[in-house]
């Protein structure tokens, strides 16, 4: 790839008069120098938050799960809101990594290693919550396949909770090999600057005697690309299959063939707004401006504007099958009372202000290329889908087919707590990833230098003219 021609007229990648030794040492100042304040500051913010979710998942496994704001007609709530809400975070890492790599979308370097780290830390916080939700987490080895003594060798494959068991465990481990696969290089080039032997150690294991001889990077990009073709399917399959746990069941406005290319949609929607909010972040804390450039997050912006276009679509289709179909339960549940207007009125605007309204601003170039802006309408976007989550299972579950079934769901303080608790989990999960691993993949971005690094194609601009 490294020897592909570019035009000179295509923004840089890399902007600064960088050599290889000005990678090397931009992407390893993080991890060798101390750490900042404010990332302590955001670590103990962080452990806090995790601390108090952890002591509000212990609560409900000791208590039962009647601590939530569960009842007799909403079985699901909070719960399987987040989950499905972390599922589809964890969705725009692997579409990065394994997508753009198959159509050699370079823009993808100096991105995707952050973004396989957000996907696996968010497949972590979404597995949290099928287990919890069991009630006997003591059990959940059930859904595993078992010897003969405990009954059939395999759980009942009519189960969405055996579903999201597959779709969730091969997702992880394919995107962890794939993302651990791409750290090797940089493990070494870690452990050739390391300057104490307990560091030397560590990154010596972690790099799995990587030498940098060409039969090494022969088996390297032979891999990646196995990898890459394995994850593809993966992206739409894992949200697919997540989808299934609604469509397949015969509750109004979830009996729905719509349902998986929406859930994906959405998946990497919320995914994409969630890596650029870490981006941004990273970009600044680590002062990486030079490798995440304006042109990645205006790049990333359009895939926004385009996944934000397709699940505007799944809105408005979703509405007129509700209105097509002729049932009445699906035109109760959309039109008549509706979503719009109903109890939850407030949860249905919120989803539409946050997810189409806000997000149309980056039709504008002016508004992709406002980084303050941009990061706004990231944590918006990630609001807006919690929200989308919430209107599917809420909504559709507390207006029953029987009139003296219906109620409201107030969420508790248990919750509220172990939603908390995951994005405190997943903010230390995260924060230490920035100090011990590279952000960027620095071999990659090295393979790209003399095509899109700025210093060279400028000179090559002026060679043509």
């Amino acid at each position: 790839m490294s020897g592909h021609y570019e035009a000179p007229i295509r923004e840089p990648l890399i902007i600064g008069h960088k050599t290889y030794h000005d990678i090397t040492e931009d992407i390893a100042r993080p991890i060798e120098e101390r750490a900042g304040k404010l990332w302590w500051i955001s670590l103990y913010a962080a452990l806090v938050l995790f601390l108090y979710g952890f002591g509000c998942i212990a609560y409900t496994i000791g208590t039962g799960i009647g601590a939530w704001g569960l009842n007799r007609t909403i079985n699901w709530g909070w719960d399987i809101t987040n989950f499905v809400w972390w599922v589809g975070i964890g969705h725009a890492g692997t579409l990065i990594s394994a997508v753009l790599l198959l159509f050699r979308q370079r823009w993808r370097m100096s991105v995707n290693r952050s973004a396989e780290a957000m996907t696996i830390f968010a497949v972590v916080q979404a597995a949290i919550f099928p287990v919890i939700h069991m009630g006997r987490v003591w059990v959940g080895y059930w859904v595993f396949p078992l010897p003969n003594q405990f009954g059939s060798l395999w759980g009942n494959f009519n189960s969405p909770l055996l579903w999201d068991v597959f779709a969730i465990s091969t997702y992880f481990s394919v995107s962890t090999v794939f993302w651990f696969m791409g750290l090797i290089p940089d493990f070494a080039m870690i452990r050739d600057r390391a300057k104490t032997p307990w560091t030397k150690k560590i990154y010596t294991f972690l790099a799995f005697g990587w030498g940098g001889k060409a039969k090494h990077w022969q088996r390297f990009e032979e891999l990646s690309l196995v990898l890459a073709g394995l994850a593809t399917p993966l992206v739409f399959s894992v949200h697919t299959t997540v989808s299934f746990d609604f469509a397949t069941s015969v509750i109004k406005g979830w009996h729905s063939t719509i349902y998986p290319p929406y859930f994906v949609a959405g998946a990497i929607f919320s995914g994409f707004a969630m890596v650029q909010t870490l981006l941004l972040i990273a970009r600044k804390v680590c002062h990486l401006e030079d490798y995440i450039t304006m042109y990645h997050i205006e790049i990333m912006n359009i895939v926004i504007v385009l996944t934000g276009g397709m699940v505007t679509v799944a809105y408005a289709t979703e509405y007129f099958i509700g209105w097509y179909s002729g049932s009445r339960f699906e035109d109760f549940t959309y039109l008549s009372p509706g979503a719009a207007v109903g109890p939850y009125w407030w949860a249905f605007w919120s989803l539409i202000i946050c997810n189409l309204v806000v997000p149309a601003s980056f039709w504008f170039k002016r508004a992709r290329t406002n980084i303050i802006w941009t990061f706004i309408v990231a944590l918006i976007i990630n609001i807006g889908m919690w929200f989308e989550r919430f209107d599917i299972i809420v909504i559709n579950l507390s207006r029953d087919y029987l009139p003296g079934s219906w109620t409201m769901f107030k969420p508790t303080i248990i919750d509220v707590g172990v939603y908390l608790g995951t994005i405190g989990f997943f903010s230390v999960l995260f924060l230490l990833y920035a100090r011990t691993f590279p952000v960027i993949a620095q071999a990659e971005l090295k393979s790209i230098l003399k095509i899109s690094g700025e210093t060279y194609k400028a000179k090559e601009g002026d060679e043509h003219h």
